[in-house]
């Protein structure tokens, strides 16, 4: 059998569903490739399955894309998951050519955030693999929500730390769950770079400063901290940015996206994130003013 992978958002990180259905339909005998709209067409084929994987619900549709083919993922509803089979399937890494691992420790998460869509899709924490069922690399990304909120989760951590892997939780951890016993387990591993954490509410604050403290004080392998930003009301974001700075950790700001409605971020978030993001302009101009600099500019 044939088989072509769509990948709808076409990002710089790879669909880690299309590199597991590589790796399933690869061993069945099928021949596997990319979806080309020259190739397969708008109509299909009959000779070929077509599957097609979104992440974000606000990528448009692909107008050369089948009727046929197979979608799944985020981004075309919460319930759009591989069968288990594929699931703990180890994926194909050649077929984007990345030179690291990648996976889920954990599915699901303890805490119910509006804004975020994985109470819908995953629901409660719980296990869902091991580490050597999907670790081809010594470098690992994880992409755990909230790897910390269950016992399998640190387990983990710890055979990390004895594989001596290089890891990434690229979601980051919950501060409000790092203890003393979890910093050290977390100083334990070796980071491929950033130790991420997140604020998304001036709540969280307190929490934030109070594990940095005692990941700082456990030592550890990890070069800087870094840390996600939702921005909603960008003068409530400005005030955790300012605390993470003086905190001296990276902060990183997200401006928020309602993910049912697809409403795109405002001009004033969109332009926060940029001061924020943009590490030379951070450090050496204020808010206020890049904010007037930008207005500046925009007018005509």
């Amino acid at each position: 059998m044939n088989v072509a992978l769509h990948d709808a958002d076409c990002t710089q990180f790879p669909n880690l569903a299309l590199m597991k259905l590589a790796a399933w339909h690869k061993s069945k005998g099928d021949k596997v490739e990319r979806f080309m709209p020259m190739l397969h067409g708008a109509k299909g084929s009959k000779e070929c399955v077509i599957y097609s994987s979104k992440v974000f619900t606000w990528t448009s549709d692909d107008r050369y894309l089948p009727r046929s083919a197979v979608k799944g993922g985020t981004g075309y509803g919460a319930n759009k998951n591989l069968p288990d089979e594929i699931e703990h399937t180890c994926p194909d890494y050649g077929f984007y050519g990345v030179n690291y691992s990648l996976g889920f420790l954990t599915r699901g998460c303890i805490r119910s955030c509006p804004w975020c869509v994985v109470p819908a899709k995953e629901g409660a924490i719980r296990a869902n693999a091991d580490i050597s069922e999907f670790c081809r690399h010594r470098d690992v990304k994880l992409m755990d929500n909230n790897v910390l909120a269950h016992p399998h989760g640190i387990a983990q951590i710890e055979k990390m730390a004895r594989m001596d892997l290089r890891v990434d939780f690229n979601q980051g951890l919950d501060a409000r769950l790092i203890d003393d016993a979890i910093a050290r387990r977390l100083a334990a591993l070796r980071w491929t770079r950033f130790i991420r954490l997140a604020c998304d509410q001036k709540s969280q604050m307190p929490e934030v400063e109070r594990a940095v403290r005692l990941l700082r004080a456990a030592g550890g392998h990890y070069r800087e901290y870094f840390c996600y930003v939702l921005v909603r009301d960008v003068e409530d974001a400005l005030e955790r940015v300012l605390f993470l700075k003086e905190l001296n950790v990276t902060p990183f700001a997200q401006p928020y996206r309602d993910f049912t409605t697809n409403f795109p971020p405002d001009v004033e978030q969109r332009r926060f994130a940029r001061w924020v993001n943009h590490k030379a302009i951070f450090k050496t101009v204020p808010w206020k003013d890049y904010r007037c600099q930008e207005k500046d500019h925009a007018r005509p």
